[in-house]
C-alpha cells in the first residue's frame, strides 16, 4: 500500500478521528485490499460506506470497554478483526416522524440506501414489539459489514407507553447537515463526489448514529422500562450501535475459551434454523447517564458480539442472513436483568 494520503479509505478515516485513532482501528479490521487500493479525486460509495463502518466501529469499542479488550487481545495475538455487521434500533410511531427525524428506519435507509445498501430480509421479532431488517451492501455483500436495522414499534404497547414515548421520543433533532444530505443526493443520483466533499459530510453522517433526543425524565423511562427493555435502551443510547459484530471461524470454540477466561459471555449459543449462522455475545457495559431530573444513574449501555458464519450449499457464497430466534436472544444483553 502506497503512502496513506493517496489512499481514500485512510484520509476519510484519518479526516473524520485524527491521524493516531484513525490509523489504529484501520489497523484493527481486516478491509478488502481493494477497498484499501482506491485512490484519486473522487470517492465511490463503496469506500464511503467502508469509512462510515470503520468510524461506527471505533466509537463502540470507546462505548464498550469489554469490547476494546477482546479486541486488544485478538491484537496481542497478531490478528485483525472482520467486521460483520452493526446494529441499531430505531422507534417507529404509527404516524408521523419521530419528532424531527423520519420515523423508525426510515431516519437511517436514508443513509444507508445512497451508499449503496439494499435490504436483503426482514425479521419480524413480534415477541419484542419490533421489526429486524438487514441491509447488505450490493457492491460488496460479503466485505462491507450489513446493518441490522429495527423498529421498535410504539402502537404495539398501551396509551400510556404511548405517551411516555411520544414526549421522550418527540424531541428529537435531525442531525444531517446541508453538506450531508448532498452528498447523500449525490451518491443517490450515482454521481461522484469529490474527495474534499466527502471528507466534510462523513462526520456528519457517523454523528447520526448517536440519540438525538432530550434525555428523558426517569419516571417516563421506568414507564418504557417496565414494558419494553429495548425501548428503555432507546431512551438513553438514541440511535448509537447497539452492538457490534466480530466475524469468527469458530464461534463455539471462542466462548468457550473467553468463559474460561471470566468473560461476561453469554450462557449459550444463538444457533439459526440452517445451523449456518451461530452467535454469541458479551453481555452488554454499562453507562452513566445524566437524567432531566439531574441525577447520574447507571443503565445497560452497548455490547460486543461474535458470529461464525458457514458457507450456503444453495449458492456456494457466504451464508450472510440473519435469524429472528437468534436476534431475539442477543437483543437480551442489553436487558436491565442482564
Amino acid at each position: 500500500m502506497s503512502n496513506e494520503s493517496e489512499n481514500i479509505l485512510s484520509a476519510l478515516t484519518i479526516a473524520t478521528l485524527g491521524a493516531d485513532a484513525g490509523r489504529s482501528i484501520l489497523a484493527t479490521l481486516a478491509i478488502d485490499p481493494a477497498l484499501l487500493a482506491e485512490r484519486g479525486d473522487t470517492v465511490s460509495r463503496g469506500a464511503f460506506a467502508m469509512a462510515l463502518n470503520v468510524a461506527l466501529f471505533h466509537d463502540l469499542l470507546a462505548r464498550v470497554p469489554s469490547g476494546a479488550a477482546y479486541v486488544n487481545d485478538r491484537l496481542d495475538r497478531g490478528e485483525r478483526v472482520t467486521f460483520d455487521h452493526g446494529a441499531l434500533r430505531t422507534i417507529c410511531f404509527p404516524d408521523g416522524p419521530t419528532g424531527a427525524l423520519p420515523g423508525g428506519e426510515d431516519a437511517f435507509t436514508r443513509i444507508l440506501v445512497p451508499l449503496g445498501y439494499r435490504m436483503a430480509a426482514v425479521y419480524p421479532l413480534d415477541r419484542l414489539r419490533m421489526t429486524g431488517r438487514a441491509y447488505v451492501h450490493s457492491d460488496w455483500p460479503e466485505t462491507i459489514p450489513q446493518f441490522f436495522l429495527s423498529e421498535l414499534h410504539v402502537d404495539r404497547f398501551d396509551a400510556e407507553f404511548g405517551a411516555a414515548a411520544a414526549r421522550i421520543f418527540g424531541t428529537s433533532r435531525d442531525p444531517l447537515t446541508d453538506a450531508a444530505n448532498d452528498v447523500l443526493k449525490r451518491y443517490g443520483a450515482g454521481e461522484a463526489v469529490a474527495i474534499d466533499a466527502a471528507i466534510a459530510a462523513l462526520p456528519a453522517i457517523v454523528a447520526a448514529f448517536d440519540r438525538h433526543h432530550a434525555m428523558p425524565d426517569f419516571a417516563d423511562y421506568q414507564l418504557l422500562l417496565s414494558r419494553s427493555s429495548e425501548a428503555a435502551w432507546i431512551a438513553t443510547e438514541g440511535n448509537a450501535f447497539n452492538h457490534a459484530t466480530d466475524r469468527v471461524a469458530d464461534v463455539a470454540a471462542l466462548a468457550e475459551r473467553l468463559k474460561a477466561q471470566g468473560s461476561p459471555i453469554k450462557d449459550r449459543l444463538e444457533i439459526s434454523a440452517t445451523g449456518r449462522v451461530r452467535q454469541t455475545a458479551l453481555r452488554a457495559d454499562s453507562a452513566e447517564r445524566l437524567f432531566a431530573d439531574g441525577e447520574v444513574r447507571t443503565v445497560p449501555g452497548s455490547f460486543y458480539e461474535f458470529i461464525s458464519r458457514d458457507v450456503d450449499p444453495a449458492t456456494g457464497t457466504l451464508d450472510l442472513a440473519f435469524d429472528t430466534g437468534n436476534a431475539t436472544g442477543i437483543f437480551a444483553m442489553t436487558s436491565a436483568s442482564a
